[in-house]
């Protein structure tokens, strides 16, 4: 094939063991897989990709990453020019080894960057980006406060015109869920908003008395409108099995984040896929004091790996996972084939299997952290990175 070309050396992680192997790439699709020595020579004019000594990863699947807030936004009212903020955190991507991102974008009031009309550009940014060029795969997750009435004809029309390919409803307030301590919340509006006392006891005064008009029937015929078009939809922040059964009642496939082991535990019975945060596993523990990422994952009560806020945490959060006992083809399962399997997308990406995409990373390790030295998404190479050499300073 005149089009063929190879990834050869690696030693390739696939969905149910690491093999040493090549991988040929023909139409942006994975042709072939077969053990290194194989009789199957790359032909003459045939382009090799070196990855001897390295591992070769399908690329991350991240469904949960709210950093594109802060690359346009990095202090309060500091706002920064689409493109330049787009495109820049692209390469950031790309050179993380993240391949299918999910931009997660709030519509809520002290938590987001400000505004819905902004938002909803930076959505329809993303949107139109992705199909005039784009070095990884671009999608849209949608992250609702329920208690932002205002917000849901807005919501209803960016589900309507196809804008959204991931739904979650949030519920953020004094003494719920994550900011159930005392003072937590508002610590948090705080810092991230740059306001003063006096504004977030506004902002609080007004977020309760919205929660105590939300309209429940109005929320599960969004979802229901998302569901209609394979749009996922999750729930954010659980804390009791009582929440979780009323996320299933939303329709919810992934329940993102629960707070304890129970509650998540609960999801995984009940058939939903359950979402933790990469940094948490890095970290070593939650910065709010919540559950234990990687706990819960060794408790088969967490399936899916996201970046949450840290996108460089995706791919060292797997090498942690393995230093701690987790097979490497599992570990990477959590940050791949997973995520794709929970928002249906595991016929396409997710996993290095013949008549796939070719979304693929050729990954070295620099003092134990784990360096992506070549992206590939589609069949083409969307980065590389040189070795690193001394500079004398």
């Amino acid at each position: 094939m005149a089009n063929r070309w190879w990834v050869r050396g690696g030693h390739v992680v696939l969905p149910d063991q690491v093999m040493a192997a090549d991988v040929a790439i023909s139409d942006g699709r994975i042709e072939a897989i077969v053990p290194t020595g194989a009789e199957l020579e790359a032909s003459a004019g045939e382009k090799v990709l070196d990855a001897t000594g390295a591992w070769v990863l399908p690329g991350l699947v991240d469904i949960h990453c709210d950093a594109i807030e802060k690359e346009v936004e990095p202090r309060p009212n500091t706002i920064f020019p689409l493109d330049m903020a787009f495109i820049q955190f692209e390469r950031k991507l790309a050179l993380h080894g993240i391949t299918t991102m999910f931009h997660s974008l709030s519509l809520g009031v002290g938590l987001s960057i400000r505004g819905e009309k902004l938002m909803e550009e930076l959505i329809r940014h993303v949107v139109s980006s992705r199909s005039e060029r784009a070095m990884i795969r671009h999608r849209v997750h949608l992250r609702y406060e329920i208690s932002y009435l205002t917000g849901m004809p807005l919501a209803k029309q960016l589900v309507r015109e196809g804008l959204i390919d991931y739904l979650s409803f949030m519920d953020h307030a004094p003494g719920v869920g994550q900011y159930s301590r005392p003072g937590a919340f508002e610590r948090y509006v705080m810092k991230n908003q740059g306001v003063g006392p006096d504004e977030v006891a506004e902002i609080v005064a007004e977020l309760e008395e919205r929660r105590s008009r939300v309209d429940w029937a109005e929320l599960r015929a969004l979802a229901d409108a998302a569901s209609e078009r394979r749009i996922a939809v999750a729930s954010h922040d659980d804390d009791s099995r009582e929440l979780v059964d009323r996320s299933i009642g939303f329709g919810a496939k992934v329940v993102e984040f629960p707070l304890n082991l129970d509650t998540a535990s609960y999801a995984r019975e009940r058939g939903l896929h359950v979402c933790v945060g990469a940094p948490n596993v890095v970290r070593g523990g939650s910065h709010d004091r919540n559950m234990s990422a990687a706990d819960a994952i060794e408790a088969g009560a967490a399936d899916i790996l996201c970046s949450d806020y840290h996108p460089a945490s995706m791919l060292q959060a797997i090498v942690t996972l393995e230093s701690r006992g987790m097979a490497l083809n599992e570990a990477v399962r959590l940050a791949t084939l997973e995520p794709a399997r929970a928002l249906g997308l595991e016929g396409e990406i997710g996993s290095l299997e013949r008549g796939k995409q070719a979304d693929l990373l050729v990954v070295r390790k620099v003092r134990d952290c784990p360096v992506v030295t070549d992206t590939v998404v589609g069949g083409n190479v969307v980065q590389q990175t040189r070795d690193y050499v001394a500079v004398g300073l």
